[in-house]
């Protein structure tokens, strides 16, 4: 059984879904005014290595993640860049389905935009102020946060202990026009020939809590099996959801909460202030997607990454060391037997293995230690293809399994192997190095391989016999 680490109850919980056999979970999504950052990226790939790890173990998840493409931010960038704040949107989402993408981020089942949901909006804040839960002052909706019995049972967080402004989205004028200093915006009053639409109380546009309060019960129904976002999310964002969804319906609006951990850079925490943001855009430029991924998703969620050049270059050796593992075994079902008298033993072994992985995941989704399983599984493997006998049932099984348990975390094993076919004129300079190396010219042989890797082809000798693999592949 799984169990997660619950932030509303501070413990770890046996997970048990609403409905048999399928997961409701919802994850904050970015605001999409820029490209987004590694930071953006963790949550982004956390919450699909849990989502990935739910159907391994045979759930259907209903995945929703929104869009924010209506904010201040976004006002403010559709200025500088001289265009309309809907543009800007439409351009950032792109740009974040071609990051994600890079990463291996499975498409949400759903991913609602705050402008397709406007009216939705507006009429579960007009339930908010017929429950009196909220109100309207001057083409503005305020919820009244102390009117809420449970407030704070999320983040730990006491009303009394609050300062004015805990919402850091607010503006402190909004203050003057609040009943309580502790109230937060629900709608907004349009300012100046900034974007807005028409609702009951003037022309204006929502606030940030209200859009996926709104977008995670449209699509998952009150109450939902799991919530999920940044730690930074936790207070006021994720406090404020809850304020709102069990006002409204007087049901609990998620069984689960998880939030992911942070990334540090260098050792530092990354903020603008100190400019060690870095955008994944820029990140993929340096290094292959699928090493970022690697790193990011084989780290537990709940902890803080450390990306350093030294943890990137050991995400892509241990990387690399898996897919060559995979690569001899695709290349040694060629001249493996059909089966072995050994078969049965050496498959009980790959099933405890595999036993065991579950039983990390299991532990809420401990991919730190899953991911040692799965090293354990490549030694385990390459002791095989040492052997002078193998049986492709038990070289084919072993794929199939690593292939799916890398899916997990978001990496391709099966583009590893490399089947395209050299060009004659490189076909023969391996055979003449072959050659060589039988007759004991090894300068010669040295000098091929270097004429060779001057053409972005790098030599690997296994007790298979020689594999190749291009430059832009390892």
């Amino acid at each position: 059984m799984i169990e997660l680490y619950n932030t509303l109850t501070n413990q770890k919980e046996s997970f048990k879904s609403i409905e048999e056999g399928k997961v409701r979970m919802y994850v904050c999504g970015p605001t999409v005014y820029n490209y987004i950052h590694i930071g953006n990226a963790r949550s982004a790939v956390a919450f699909d290595t849990v989502r990935k790890y739910f159907e391994y173990r045979g759930y259907e998840v209903n995945y929703v993640s929104n869009f924010t493409d209506v904010d201040d931010k976004i006002i403010r960038a559709a200025k500088e860049l001289g265009i309309e704040a809907p543009e800007v949107a439409e351009r950032f989402v792109e740009a974040y389905y071609e990051d994600t993408e890079a990463l291996h981020v499975k498409r949400p089942t759903h991913s609602p935009r705050v402008m397709e949901n406007i009216q939705e909006i507006i009429q579960f804040i007009e339930v908010l102020i017929e429950k009196e839960y909220a109100y309207a002052v001057d083409g503005d909706v305020y919820y009244r946060t102390r009117k809420f019995q449970g407030y704070g049972k999320l983040s730990g967080i006491s009303v009394d202990d609050l300062e004015t402004g805990a919402s850091n989205r607010l503006e402190e004028i909004e203050n003057e026009k609040k009943e309580d200093p502790l109230d937060f915006a629900l709608w907004k009053s349009a300012k100046g020939d900034e974007i807005s639409w028409t609702s009951p109380w003037g022309e204006g546009r929502p606030g940030w809590h209200i859009e996926c309060s709104v977008m995670a019960t449209k699509y998952l129904g009150d109450t939902i099996d799991i919530h999920a976002g940044g730690h930074d999310l936790t207070f006021p964002h994720h406090e404020n959801e809850i304020a709102q969804s069990e006002a409204k319906t007087g049901e609990p609006f998620a069984h689960y909460w998880m939030h992911n951990g942070f990334v540090n850079m260098e050792n530092e925490k990354m903020s603008k202030s100190l400019g060690n943001v870095v955008l994944v855009n820029e990140l993929r430029k340096a290094h292959d997607p699928q090493v970022l991924r690697f790193l990011l998703s084989t780290v537990h969620y709940r902890r803080p990454i450390n990306y350093t050049e030294e943890t990137i270059q050991e995400a892509k050796t241990n990387l690399t060391k898996i897919q060559t593992a995979y690569a001899n075994a695709y290349h040694r079902l060629s001249d493996a037997s059909a089966s072995l008298e050994d078969d049965d033993r050496q498959l009980h072994m790959w099933d405890e293995m595999i036993g065991r992985f579950k039983q990390h995941m299991d532990d809420d989704f401990q991919a730190q230690n899953g991911i040692t399983d799965v090293y354990e599984m490549v030694r385990m493997l390459n002791r095989y293809l040492d052997a002078s006998e193998a049986s492709q049932i038990v070289l084919q099984y072993a794929m199939n399994e690593l292939t799916a348990i890398m899916a997990i975390f978001g990496i391709d094993l099966e583009s590893a192997v490399d089947t395209e076919l050299l060009d004659e004129e490189i076909e023969a300079l391996i055979e003449e190095r072959n050659q060589a190396r039988s007759e004991k010219n090894f300068p010669r042989a040295d000098e091929i391989r270097d004429i060779l890797q001057e053409q972005g082809i790098l030599l690997e000798d296994t007790p298979q016999g020689i594999r190749w693999k291009r430059k832009d592949s390892v």
